[in-house]
């Protein structure tokens, strides 16, 4: 395998407190012999676990990177016993951009891992995470939101693994994150995902959605500042009382959950976030945005639970992810 040429300006392994870049070199129009400067910090205390924390995974998703951001300012050395590395930017010409994937490839680094030390941008970052920061780590805490194309619940979320130890202990990770909601998650895809390759080698993994439409919120925000802390107590990093937060648990047993478009058009949403919803019911219309006269399509639940998530904004394509019903099982 050739090496990565990205290189960090920090030393992982010196102790105290580094701000610094992932610098992957990127010669374009206006710079030709320029990089990407992808910001990192690196707290480290001695020997302990390694916690990841990234956000901007996808650039128009924003709660991780506020909350990671401040983090980043706030975290001491005399705080944490082993190691935290933030990354509060992940694709990064992504959130530069305020897009879901990259201005400079199109790629969508959370689709192209394991990644290639030799291909376009995108690969190049998913790569040097794959081998050289996945490595280092224990625990893995990606924060995600909808974007500006969906709208969710507040919930963390792992997915259901082969492997039940590992699973029972990125739940319990995920309990410790203390979201309103905590959610088993059915991918539509799984390939290439960070959470793919964060599982397969062997970390306690958890992800996000809190909100979405393409902004973050005072309470999103809240909630992701507050689920980074706990959870960082949890992995034993940091010290503290964890706050008693209570979480619904929900499920995504299988892919009735999803009602998924068969339609351009105007979408009227018939339900709103955290309604409940019974097998049948419309959970949406989408209206002939070219022309009057002509009846909407509706769009039933395939089972009952509550609404999750939901297409965002008004707007809504044949293939779209129109709305996701989760049971609630606790």
């Amino acid at each position: 395998m050739k090496p990565s040429p990205i290189s960090p300006t920090v030393d992982l392994d010196r102790d105290g407190v580094q701000h610094g870049f992932l610098k992957l070199p990127y010669s374009r129009d206006d710079a030709a012999w320029g990089a990407v400067m992808i910001p990192i910090t690196v707290v480290r205390n001695g020997k302990g676990p390694t916690a990841l924390l990234t956000g901007a995974n996808h650039g128009d998703e924003y709660e991780g990177a506020v909350a990671l951001r401040k983090l980043s300012n706030s975290l001491k050395a005399e705080e944490v016993s082993g190691c935290v590395i933030i990354v509060p930017f992940l694709n990064y010409p992504a959130f530069r951009a305020g897009t879901r994937t990259s201005p400079i490839d199109r790629g969508n680094l959370n689709r192209s891992f394991p990644g290639k030390p030799d291909g376009t941008v995108t690969e190049k970052i998913a790569d040097y995470i794959q081998r050289h920061l996945l490595p280092r780590a224990d625990f893995v805490l990606d924060i995600h939101s909808g974007g500006k194309t969906l709208d969710f619940l507040p919930f963390a979320c792992i997915h259901v693994l082969d492997d039940k130890a590992q699973e029972a202990r990125c739940q319990a990770a995920m309990e410790a994150f203390g979201a309103p909601y905590s959610m088993h998650m059915l991918e539509l895809d799984s390939v290439g995902m960070f959470d793919t390759a964060a599982e397969e080698a062997g970390k306690v993994f958890v992800s996000t959605e809190l909100g979405g439409g393409g902004s973050s919120t005072a309470r999103s925000v809240a909630i992701a500042e507050q689920g980074v802390r706990d959870f960082l107590i949890h992995c034993e990093i940091c010290k503290g009382e964890m706050s008693p937060r209570k979480s619904i648990k929900l499920d995504m047993p299988d892919g009735d959950c999803y009602v998924a478009s068969m339609h351009d058009g105007l979408l009227e949403m018939c339900v709103d976030l955290g309604d409940p919803v019974n097998a049948g019911d419309v959970v949406g219309r989408v209206h002939d945005a070219t022309r009057t006269g002509s009846a909407p399509i509706e769009y039933r639940a395939g089972r009952s639970g509550i609404l999750a998530a939901r297409h965002f904004p008004g707007l809504i394509h044949c293939g779209d992810t129109l709305a996701v019903v989760a049971e609630v099982v606790g």
